[in-house]
């Protein structure tokens, strides 16, 4: 069968056939660039990247740094209450465990007695 009936019988032009996407010599490098901050700076996002990047030179679009975060499965964690953090310094996610009798209290929602976890 004809690429050009092929392509008619689908309902897609054949210039989509024909294309091959093109790798710029920048790319392996830039993402390596953003990727070192994101891992250091848990909560920069691809828009804070884009103006460190800025900053150290590289001449970058913001679109250009959201399609390679998005790529390589980048996201900025939703943001945690003050109190009762899930995760700490290290990056780990570790809910702290009461150590002893009446180490951990919480009033109940109604304000009629307190509930004690052991």
């Amino acid at each position: 069968m004809s690429e050009r009936r092929a392509c008619k019988t689908l309902g897609q032009p054949r210039s989509t056939q024909r294309y091959a996407p093109s790798e710029r010599d920048d790319e392996k490098p830039l993402t390596r660039r953003i990727i070192d901050p994101a891992a250091a700076f848990g909560r920069y996002g691809y828009r804070r990247i884009t103006a460190l990047l800025r900053r150290e030179g590289w001449r970058v679009n913001h679109k250009r740094v959201e399609r390679i975060w998005k790529r390589e499965g980048l996201k900025v964690p939703k943001k945690q209450p003050k109190r009762g953090r899930l995760w700490l310094n290290d990056g780990s996610c570790v809910r702290l465990r009461p150590t002893h009798k009446d180490h951990v209290w919480a009033y109940p929602r109604d304000g009629r007695s307190m509930i004690f976890l052991f």
